[in-house]
């Protein structure tokens, strides 16, 4: 009766191990998963920020032309005065197009926000795969448990497999997130 016990005691060892390894592996996947959503969130205020400079940036040399072509039509004004007032506008429209000593004409600030939108789309999909992994993990070790409480060995292989498949969201989310879309 006591060899039956060893069995089982030295399976339960086996068991836990296996939840150790399970919940380590969550850990890791909550955190890489934390951290892509925070990266995300960030780029994406980057680029609503960018987008924000942008549009004013236009509203604002929308404004300029309007008043250049205002004030060439403005009959009782000197011609000199609207040209010399004209080419001033001109020349802070063309800036405000592209400036890449300042980097925050309209071409430096849509490349800005372009890239910022690039860096949130990696850090969302890093981020649905390394969710799906720590998934895998949590129910692997739900199985795990439930081996120990029933003695079914299946229960503790598809913990395990669930766990290796864990591993694996984890691993595209970290070299190739964009290998396969998931939402």
């Amino acid at each position: 009766m006591s060899g039956g016990h060893g069995a089982v005691d030295a399976s339960n060892k086996k068991v836990a191990l296996l939840i150790s390894v399970l919940a380590l592996f969550l850990a890791l996947g909550e955190t890489l998963a934390k951290s892509a959503q925070t990266d995300a969130l960030g780029a994406n205020v980057e680029s609503a920020n960018q987008w924000a400079y942008f549009q004013a940036r236009t509203i604002r040399a929308t404004v300029l032309k309007t008043a250049s072509e205002q004030a060439a039509l403005d009959p009782g004004a000197s011609p000199d005065a609207v040209k010399k007032q004209t080419e001033e506008w001109a020349k802070t429209m063309a800036r405000w197009e592209s400036d890449p000593a300042s980097g925050d004409g309209r071409k430096e600030l849509a490349a800005k926000a372009k890239a910022a939108e690039a860096k949130r789309d990696l850090s969302l999909a890093r981020y649905h795969h390394y969710e799906l992994g720590s998934a895998a993990f949590q129910i692997g070790i739900v199985l795990a448990s439930a081996q120990v409480i029933t003695g079914i060995a299946a229960l503790a292989f598809a913990g395990g497999a669930l766990g290796i498949a864990g591993i694996a969201m984890l691993a595209v989310g970290l070299f190739a997130p964009h290998a396969f879309h998931l939402v």
